[in-house]
Parts: structure tokens; C-alpha cells; sequence
């Protein structure tokens, strides 16, 4: 049965797509800030995977939107988005260097998914769920990507509130920095509760996670206006995610 929660992902999806834009606008008229356009293509997956959400709910369980939902959801909901803090905060050398190991992961991953059978009895007509995969062990992908994920999203957010904590002047960073590791960190709780079969707190987390990164975004960009405008996110970005983003 569909519920008012079923409907969240819609909302979410349009929230994402308008998130993405203004990140991405921001990395075309800066092209060499790369961590821009790893927050937008993040945007844009954590857009697509609430997109695949929505789909479901409109129109019943469909494999193709399944795959795709594993894919864009567990596995890249939240790594681009740590892949840009990464490009922000370290040397592009290490930067790099994660990229050339996390993609080759990704991808294995997202290859199994693709040629995974699909166990039909584990399918619901409006839910979506990992359980349909036949091939159980390709789940165990994710928690690993999403740890990374959460080390680099959550850890940047939360290292640059911490050097802002004491200076007054930097409240901005400190209290947006603060909302984005928040924000970042409710989809992967959302993420735990759709392992055991509670996939409405997904929906749920999916929408207030990235509420509260734009929130926090939005306190750095117009604080960082007030005051003397930086290039980044993490660091009182110009106003061009989790997410941080």
C-alpha cells in the first residue's frame, strides 16, 4: 500500500535537481574547482536515486528503475559527494589517487548489480528493496563505499566546524559546516533502516538529510558574503552538496 511517505522522494527529487544546477553553474565558471563538479554529479546521482524512488511509487516496482535505484542509491548516493570534500580539503595528488581506487570499486559493483538475478519473491509492488537482488553478497559493497563515503563527507563537515568553532567572526562556517555533517549523515541512517526492510525512513532521511545541506550551504554562502567570499563549501564557498555537499 503507498502511503503520503511514498510520495517524499518526488520532492526530494526536484530539491536535488535545483541543488546540482546551482553547484554545477558555479563549477562552469570555475572549471578548475573540481570538487564542484563532484558535488554536482553527486547532487545529480542522490537526485536520480530519489527520481527512481518517485518512479515507483507512481508507477509499481519496474527491474530497469530498480537497478538503477541500487546503483545511484547504495552506491553513489554519497561518494561523489566525498570525492569533492576530498578534492577540497587534500593535495589533487591524493586526491587523485582515491579516485583511481574508489571507481574501479564502484564500477565492479555496479556491474554485479546489473547482472544479478532478481529474486521476484522479495519484491513488493510499490517498495524497493536490496533483498531482490538473488545475489545477496553484492550488498556487501555498500556498506564499505558508504564508510567511505561518511569518512570524508561527515569527517570534512565536521573538521572544518572544529577549526571554526572559537573564531566569532567564522560562525557562519562553524554553524553551516555543522548542518551539512548532520544533513550527510541522515541518509546513511535512512540507508540502515532500508536494510531491514524500513525503506520509508529512507524517504524520510533523504529529504531532511539534504534540506540541512542546503541550509548549511546557503548560511556559509550569504556569511561568506557578509564577510570576505572563499572558493569552497568546506571553506565559505562563492555563491555558485551533502552534501559537503
Amino acid at each position: 500500500m503507498r502511503s503520503a511517505v511514498h510520495y517524499i522522494p518526488i520532492a526530494t527529487t526536484v530539491f536535488a535537481l535545483a541543488f546540482a544546477i546551482v553547484v554545477l553553474r558555479g563549477w562552469r565558471r570555475e572549471p578548475g574547482k573540481l570538487h564542484l563538479a563532484w558535488w554536482g554529479f553527486g547532487l545529480l546521482m542522490y537526485g536520480l536515486g530519489t527520481l527512481t524512488e518517485s518512479l515507483t511509487t507512481l508507477f509499481g516496482w519496474q527491474e530497469g528503475v530498480f537497478r538503477m535505484w541500487y546503483i545511484s542509491g547504495a552506491l553513489l548516493g554519497g561518494a561523489p559527494l566525498a570525492q569533492g570534500t576530498i578534492y577540497l580539503l587534500l593535495r589533487r595528488r591524493t586526491a587523485n589517487i582515491l579516485t583511481a581506487l574508489l571507481v574501479p570499486v564502484i564500477t565492479t559493483a555496479a556491474v554485479c548489480v546489473l547482472l544479478s538475478p532478481i529474486n521476484h519473491a522479495a519484491v513488493e509492488p510499490y517498495r524497493l528493496s536490496g533483498a531482490a537482488l538473488e545475489w545477496h553478497w553484492v550488498r556487501l559493497f555498500s556498506p564499505f563505499i558508504n564508510l567511505y563515503a561518511a569518512t570524508f563527507l561527515i569527517g570534512g563537515a565536521l573538521v572544518s566546524a572544529w577549526r571554526y568553532r572559537t573564531q566569532a567572526a567564522m560562525r557562519h562556517r562553524y554553524l553551516g559546516n555543522i548542518a551539512i555533517a548532520i544533513g550527510a549523515l541522515l541518509p546513511g541512517i535512512g540507508g540502515t533502516f532500508t536494510r531491514f526492510g524500513y525503506v520509508e525512513v529512507l524517504y524520510v532521511t533523504e529529504f531532511l538529510g539534504l534540506a540541512l545541506i542546503w541550509l548549511g550551504y546557503q548560511t556559509i554562502v550569504r556569511g561568506g558574503q557578509r564577510a570576505v567570499p572563499a572558493p569552497s563549501l568546506n571553506r565559505a564557498p562563492s555563491p555558485a552538496p551533502t552534501t559537503s555537499a
